[in-house]
């Protein structure tokens, strides 16, 4: 009973605050990223295949799962997110036992790593899957090094993948550090254990089975994933790099107290790495420590290439329990320790409120909560939800009147139609199972024209509209950047018949249309 209380109450808690959290408030284009994609796999149709696709297509399959055990509901597309936020959490709880803290130390930060990780959001979303994963992989490669435990080089390689379908990166950049430290800790044992390698080569080959047995069971073309996933982002990933400018002071303030909770970890790494007659430092130990240190390098990089909002302060409650642990170990001063502990006290408050209660991460900072409406007014499905957004901040029931007068109008065209839009749940709502062309529209899922894959695209949509014999366009959205690529679109073809019914709502009638 001992033993199994804290991940118990660990379990619950990190479960529920996701639950709870994720409620208050949505933000279209995020909240709903993953909703009509799920229905669209349910309903036969697949990424690359059926909708073009940049991001990873792991999130739409496995919410394709959550929603035909529990149904198409906002309660069901929580708990995706909500299942591995509490698999993060006691993972975590774990590996803080295996470095060396005592029962109570590795449930509070994990505690920590449960209110920071996925409550910022609370839905799935691609860039906290493909972080989550990668720290999951760090993990594994650590426990495999201090413990000699097989399991964990297998499940390297499928965290790794499971990664890079969320996202395509960090992954890659993991991959490297992992070789890196790999092959030190092979120079430091003497000889390349072939041992090792098998259970990594074993793990790669239960994820490239899984990969290709979806691929090849729903015939998704090779080619289209190349295009969509590997070389269109790759084009946008050299833009960003090349317009990266990095603000050393953002550098620093943004992360600081990452940086903070490292101090005791780094101290340890550069004063005991000098001691070589004195057994104070294990070899293993400093590996694993510079694995850790390369791993937050990494996740603060690629923060500065997104334009998505900080999502990496569950790092400090890893980075605190690491510091504790070495400050056990190597220090066994009680001042020390009681610093991490208040500043991850401190931080962990901070960003609770910050991103979890204020919803920072989805730009309802300036919201007043105490506006929101009732979403089960939109659909039943979508009970628990407390609706307010940045599109209507001051008036969430204007905006969702207007939801259900569009929910109304969609319904009754009963010709083919797809959905341009950020409220990606029409297509679930109406059973509407003709996938839209993309899983989201903005400049980035769209190529410009400026863009080698501008038409290549181009043709994808087309086809998309031949195909499923398509006659009605609709756009909802309250914002007009989506429609920069259908515009010229309608203006090269005159026998497009626009109609507006209301402020969120445009009609395009192409049925008289011939492609």
């Amino acid at each position: 009973m001992k033993n199994t209380i804290y991940p118990t109450i660990l379990a619950i808690f990190s479960l529920f605050i996701n639950q709870y959290l994720a409620n208050r408030g949505v933000f279209p284009i995020d909240s709903f990223l993953i909703f009509d994609a799920a229905f669209n796999i349910l309903s036969g149709n697949h990424p690359f295949k059926d909708y073009w696709l940049i991001t990873g297509p792991l999130l739409d399959y496995i919410q394709s799962l959550f929603f035909l055990i529990f149904g198409i509901n906002w309660t069901s597309y929580v708990m995706h997110a909500s299942a591995l936020n509490m698999a993060l959490a006691l993972f975590s709880f774990y590996y803080f036992l295996n470095i060396g803290l005592k029962n109570f130390y590795a449930f509070i930060y994990s505690l920590g790593v449960a209110i920071l990780t996925y409550p910022s959001i609370g839905t799935p979303f691609i860039d906290h899957h493909s972080v989550i994963f990668c720290i999951m992989a760090f993990f594994s490669v650590s426990l495999a090094i201090l413990s000699e435990k097989k399991l964990f080089w297998i499940l390297t390689p499928i965290f790794i993948t499971f990664s890079f379908f969320s996202k395509q990166i960090p992954s890659p950049y993991f991959i490297i550090l992992f070789t890196a430290i790999i092959s030190i800790y092979f120079y430091n044992i003497k000889k390349v254990d072939k041992n090792i390698l098998l259970n990594l080569f074993f793990g790669g080959l239960i994820s490239f089975f899984l990969v290709s047995s979806v691929f090849l069971i729903n015939e998704i073309p090779a080619k289209n994933f190349l295009v969509q996933y590997i070389l269109y982002p790759f084009s946008i990933g050299n833009e960003r790099i090349d317009r990266l400018n990095i603000d050393f002071k953002n550098l620093i303030s943004e992360f600081k107290f990452i940086y903070i909770t490292l101090i005791p970890l780094v101290v340890s790494i550069f004063f005991f790495a000098k001691i070589k007659d004195k057994n104070l430092f294990k070899k293993n130990e400093l590996i694993v420590s510079l694995l850790f240190l390369g791993s937050v390098a990494i996740l603060v990089y690629c923060q500065l290439l997104t334009k998505n909002q900080i999502l990496i302060f569950f790092l400090i409650p890893i980075s605190a329990a690491y510091s504790h642990a070495y400050t056990l170990k190597y220090f066994n001063n009680k001042y020390i320790i009681y610093f991490i502990l208040a500043i991850f006290i401190f931080t962990t408050a901070k960003y609770h409120i910050r991103f979890n209660h204020h919803k920072k991460f989805i730009e309802l900072v300036n919201a007043d909560f105490n506006l929101a409406e009732d979403a089960t007014q939109l659909d039943k499905r979508l009970k628990w939800v407390k609706w307010i957004t940045p599109h209507y901040i001051d008036k969430p029931l204007d905006e969702i009147n207007l939801l259900i007068e569009t929910k109304n109008i969609l319904f009754e065209v009963k010709e083919r139609k797809i959905f341009i839009t950020d409220y990606q749940f029409f297509s679930s709502l109406l059973n509407n199972k003709f996938a839209s062309p993309n899983k989201w529209y903005d400049n980035l899922s769209i190529p410009d024209k400026k863009n080698k894959y501008y038409y290549v695209y181009k043709e994808f949509f087309l086809n998309k509209i031949k195909n499923n014999k398509i006659k009605h366009l609709f756009f909802i959205g309250k914002h007009k950047r989506e429609l920069y690529f259908f515009e010229e679109f309608i203006n090269e073809n005159e026998c497009v018949v626009s109609n507006q019914p209301n402020e969120l709502l445009i009609e395009f009638d192409i049925s008289k249309c011939k492609f």
